[in-house]
């Protein structure tokens, strides 16, 4: 069987890395790319791993989708705030039926590129990634790397689902196993689950406590896990959205729970991916991270009075953060992927 084609929307932090690792391994893969368009064209792509250091030269890039050829994977890496340009995005390296892997965080976020191109060719997944960019075309892995995704389905997210009825666990399906099997030959850590919703309320465990707590406390994952007041904080939010999930249906353990505190004290002093937004005046994840997982909670009338007060500090931080950037404009920084 042949390598499947793959293009990525969004050469950053994440996108950067897995495509590059696909490439390394021989797969073809198109990039998309908007500021970093002519340094890669003309210099290539550089990573740093602990997977093993490596530069990519020539890279197949693009500054505009439509020059993209038909792919059978479109993988999506772009932060949810930008997902208002995937109308523009997908249409030509789908054109021919291809598929589309969604990895974002948040919960639903499939939804944007489901509209598009119509939900049966879209799979979601969650990527468990400590990476940075750290300048034009040049990624460096920390740590971690894995990819768990699995197959879409429109109410899998939605505020008024049933998280229980059977016809959320479509199995793992034969393309979802192709992709699978593609990325591990590439050396990526990436497997398929029959259940992406309950991936999905898994990594929120991870993503509402430390990514809010990073930009209310400005705080790195290391301090938040090292003081016992912010480390009360962080357990509160973990139950709340730990309870949330099982009120909805979702099979979670309160042994995923536990895990979520000793991966990250394991993991290396890291910042959060909104902290860097916030910090660099860029818009946060707020409705895909906390705003929607609160709706669907509060659809099965499961409170969550600690995740609420976060996601208003945030929404009050960030609109004040944008206004800010309006008024006297932004530094530039490289992105940071991950968790």
């Amino acid at each position: 069987m042949s390598k499947q084609r793959y293009a990525i929307i969004g050469t950053g932090a994440l996108g950067g890395l897995y495509g590059g690792l696909l490439a390394r391994a021989g797969f073809e893969v198109h990039f998309l790319a908007h500021r970093d368009f002519e340094h890669l064209r003309d210099h290539g792509l550089k990573v740093e791993s602990p997977l093993g250091d490596f530069h990519l030269a020539p890279v197949s890039v693009h500054n505009s989708p439509e020059t993209m050829p038909p792919c059978d994977v479109t993988i999506v890496a772009l932060k949810t705030t930008q997902n208002g340009l995937l109308e523009q995005m997908l249409p030509a390296p789908t054109r021919q039926g291809g598929l589309v892997l969604v990895l974002q965080n948040g919960l639903d976020v499939e939804a944007d590129a489901a509209r598009v191109v119509g939900f049966d060719r879209v799979l979601g997944g969650c990527c468990f990634l400590c990476s940075n960019k750290v300048g034009p075309g040049y990624i460096r892995h920390l740590d971690y790397g894995a990819i768990v995704f699995g197959e879409y389905r429109p109410h899998t997210g939605s505020s008024n689902s049933n998280a229980t009825s059977k016809d959320r666990l479509v199995g793992v399906t034969e393309r979802a196993e192709r992709i699978a099997r593609e990325m591990v030959s590439a050396g990526i850590d990436a497997s398929a689950t029959p259940d992406l919703l309950t991936a999905r309320w898994r990594k929120l465990m991870w993503n509402i406590p430390f990514n809010g707590l990073s930009v209310v406390l400005d705080a790195s994952t290391r301090e938040l896990i090292d003081h016992p007041d912010s480390l009360s904080l962080v357990e509160t939010i973990i139950e709340e959205v730990y309870r949330a999930a099982l009120a909805l249906g979702v099979p979670v353990t309160s042994e995923m729970a536990h895990k979520t505190v000793e991966v990250t004290r394991k993991m290396v002093p890291y910042d959060a991916s909104m902290r860097l937004d916030y910090r660099y005046h860029r818009p946060m994840e707020v409705e895909a991270i906390f705003g929607n997982p609160l709706r669907a909670a509060a659809a099965v009338h499961a409170p969550m009075p600690a995740v609420q007060m976060l996601y208003r500090q945030l929404k009050f931080l960030d609109a004040r953060n944008l206004s800010a950037r309006s008024s006297d404009g932004a530094d530039e920084e490289p992105n940071r992927g991950g968790r």
